[in-house]
Parts: C-alpha cells; structure tokens; sequence
C-alpha cells in the first residue's frame, strides 16, 4: 500500500471497529506479519498463533523500523496502535479497503483456484501480466485467510493487476476470500482428489471451488477447464463471461483458449501452438515453456486466457508465457548434476494428481537419459499424500501400480502409508522398500540416474532432494 496516516486506515477498513490508540502516524508502505521481515513505516500486525503470540515480538518490530501495530490487545511496543476485534479479520479488512479504493481507480483482480497447479500458473499469469503493467501477486503459495489479504495489502497507486492464490479446506472458504478482493476473473483449473477427507468429497470441492466464479458480475470473467467434467458443471454458476481453455473439445462461450502440436524436449518442458477463437476469428502464437512438465501445458492455457480476458493479445501473451521461468521453490524443480544425473524435486505438496503428474514427467526424463547412458535408473522418493480421508488407501495404492507401470527402477516410500505404496509397487513388480527421510536421504546417484522427490508439504522431503544433490557435490569433490 501507499504510505498512509493511521487516520486513513481506519477510513479503509470501515465498517470494522477499529479503536486508534496513539499518534496519527504514517505508516507503509510494507505490511508485515513477522518482525524478521519488518522494513521502515511498516504496519506489524499481530496475530496470535498456537505456539506464539505475534503480540509479544511487537517491540522487537519496533526496534527493526515498524511505524504503528494492528492488534487486539496494547503491546509493550512504544508504537500508536490500532486496536481491532480479531487481528486475521483486521487484516482482511484493511486489504478490502485497499483493493476497493485501487478497483475504483481501474485496478484488474483476478483469481486462481483448483485442486492442483495453483502456484504454477499464478507465477505464469503474473510474468504474463507484468508486460502490461505493475502487478501484484502472491510470493510462494500465499493462498488462505492470511496470504490473501496480506497479499493484497501491497497494492499501491501503480498497481494495474492483482493476482490471488486461492485455497480452501471447505465450502464457504473461497467465498469469503473473494470477498477480500472483488474479482473481475476467476479461473478454476480442476477439481481432484486434494484435501477430499477435509471436505467430505469430490461433488463438495467442486462446490467448494466454483465459489471463485459465482460472484462474478456479467462484466467478469469464468475460466474454465474444459478437459474438467466438473469443470463444465459450473457454467450455470455464473453470470459472467465464460472463457473455455484446454486440449480436447471446448464448449461455446466468448472465449475459447487451446494447444495445437504439443511436444515436449529432452527436459520435458512443452511447446505448443497456442490458439485463440472468439467468435468466427481465430488466431494463434508459438509457446516454448520454461518450465518443466507436460501438465504445465493446462497451466499455461489457463494463463492464457485470463490474460487475454484483461485485454492482452495473443503474441504478447505467448512471447511472455515463453519467457516466464519458474518462481517458487520445490515445484517440479530440476536440478542437473555431476554427470548428467536429474533430480527432480516437486516436494513441496502433493495430491493424487499432481504425483501422477510428477511420475509421468520423471518417466519422460527417464527415457530421454536412457538413450545417453544406458543403465541409467528412475528412482522415485515418494511421501505420503494428506488429507484424503477414506480414500487415503486406495490413492497410495494406485501412486505405487503407477509407479510401476512407468518403469520406475526403485522407489523408496516414506511417511505412515509408505508400506502401502510400496507394497503396491512391489506386486506391480517394481523395487520398492518404506524408508525414513533420512534414510532417503543419504541415495547416491549413478551416471544418467533420474531422482524424483514427491510428498505432502508435512512430510519434509526437500530436505532428501538436498542431501542427495550435496551428495553429488561430495562425491565430486
């Protein structure tokens, strides 16, 4: 946000009560939860956690430079307060002003969810929209009842786009988030199996989802997935505009948003033609994508047409698209050693589809380093999947056929369903053993080999993808 006296964050974030207590200082323009990250004028907002109250690290921001606190309570910090019922909702209702006032002003808001491939075409929309102008989007997966405000909260006079990150964990989650942010294009790029045992099933994530589009005024813009059956259902959702993406047939709407002559090089990352129709006019641009993954090809189609609903044409969107290069960490990140050995590490979260995802593009990887080093070998580290509920089972047993059916030479399986997902893969007739990380962590690669490193965000397993890839640097040495 712009540099403001506390006087006008009140205005902002009315009707919440907020008291002030203090001097009418100016703060900004950085709103920061944690006083590591706290720079000059900063607003500290503190929020009380399970383990920590972010009340009592408020003189420690102001020593580092902060200007005022958002609380619920007086802190020891010599600061002016402002004073709020809940420090979460004082958050979002300070980002709700923000955006309000810059969406008055000509602001664009658009928004992200689906089961998978959330973060991957956030950073790809962002590169895609930072040609047209300054923009604001999520770092990392800042994607719930924090990060979305917080997010928000950096929006200034410049801004022309804001991108939002959303993730839930039941119905009513996403719409409260669009609450914060008015958007004007909501994009959902699948329903899948993610957190199914949080919400009690695929039909109730779906409606979970849709919740990003029906809000949506007939100005605005639904993305959708085309190649999503659930996807589909959701048209009648919105009285938006409706821009179809995907690969297989698309349904009739203002937009539609698709890939011609998709390949993929040696280090699976895919090219394409990327196609346009609206109306009787079609028109089209090359894509060659930076990052790494066949799938990739659905994120950068759902990019796509959210750009071009903004307003973008189609050979800058392509040209940006082929430029954007991977943001966050741990998503299908490859790192080429010693010896043209591959890892391939996508720890940072997992779900049943985005590891069938993983497998394939490690399969992919496989086979190209094969043709150069004969013996080489795909070796997964896999962890557990979370939050599927009843059908946590049958998931980990169809990851290790999977495995299996793709040749992977050794798999190593870690976390409290590990002995399900190996013992699946050894009766598809694949290698596989249940190991600790840390027993995973000390694999030592050969010539060629390709490691994939897979898991749910609790299980750790970024840590083995280190450790491997310092083992490498060891050895060399």
């Amino acid at each position: 946000m712009r540099a403001r006296r506390l006087s006008e964050l009140v205005e902002l974030m009315q009707p919440a009560p907020v008291e002030v207590l203090g001097d009418d200082a100016v703060v900004g323009p950085d709103v920061v939860l944690d006083n590591r990250h706290v720079t000059p004028g900063a607003l500290f907002v503190a929020i009380p956690g399970e383990r920590v109250d972010g009340h009592d690290f408020a003189p420690d921001a102001a020593q580092a430079g902060a200007a005022a606190v958002l609380g619920t309570r007086l802190t020891e910090a010599s600061l002016p307060h402002l004073l709020v019922e809940e420090s979460v909702s004082g958050l979002s209702w300070l980002a709700r002003g923000i955006v309000r006032e810059a969406r008055a002003g000509g602001m664009r808001s658009l928004g992200v969810t689906g089961s998978s491939g959330k973060t991957s075409t956030k950073d790809l929309l962002a590169q895609v929209l930072e040609a047209e102008g300054p923009t604001v989007a999520p770092v990392g997966s800042q994607n719930n009842e924090i990060g979305v405000p917080l997010t928000a909260c950096r929006v200034d006079d410049d801004t022309r786009f804001l991108v939002s990150e959303m993730g839930a964990r039941g119905v009513g989650h996403i719409e409260w988030l669009t609450s914060l942010v008015g958007l004007d294009v909501g994009v959902v790029l699948n329903v899948g199996a993610a957190h199914v045992g949080e919400f009690g099933g695929v039909a109730q994530t779906a409606r979970a989802k849709a919740e990003i589009i029906s809000g949506l005024t007939a100005d605005g813009w639904a993305v959708l997935n085309a190649d999503s059956p659930a996807c589909r259902d959701m048209a009648s959702l919105t009285s938006a505009r409706l821009a179809w993406f995907g690969e297989g047939g698309l349904p009739r709407g203002e937009m539609q948003v698709f890939a011609r002559d998709v390949a993929c090089n040696e280090s699976s990352q895919p090219r394409f033609t990327l196609m346009a129709r609206r109306g009787e006019m079609e028109e089209q641009a090359p894509v060659e994508l930076q990052v790494i993954g066949r799938h990739q090809v659905s994120n950068a189609l759902a990019a796509a047409a959210a750009a071009l609903a903004v307003g973008m044409d189609i050979a800058t969107v392509a040209e940006r698209l082929s430029a954007a290069q991977p943001r966050s960490s741990w998503r299908m990140e490859l790192m080429r050693l010693r010896e043209d050995r591959l890892v391939l590490n996508d720890a940072y979260n997992a779900n049943p589809e985005s590891m069938a995802a993983a497998l394939r593009t490690a399969s992919e990887l496989a086979m190209v380093q094969r043709q150069r080093h004969p013996g080489a070998r795909l070796i997964a580290v896999l962890g557990d999947m979370l939050e599927l509920g009843s059908m946590t089972t049958a998931h980990h047993t169809a990851m290790g056929r999977l495995a299996a059916d793709l040749e992977v030479d050794e798999l190593l399986a870690v976390g409290e369903h590990a002995p399900v997902l190996a013992a699946a893969a050894v009766e598809a007739g694949t290698r596989a053993r249940v190991a600790t990380r840390e027993e995973a962590a000390e694999l030592r690669l050969e010539a060629g080999d390709v490691l994939l490193v897979k898991g749910s965000r609790g299980i750790g397993l970024e840590q083995v993808a280190a450790a491997v890839a310092e083992n490498v640097g060891e050895e060399q040495s």
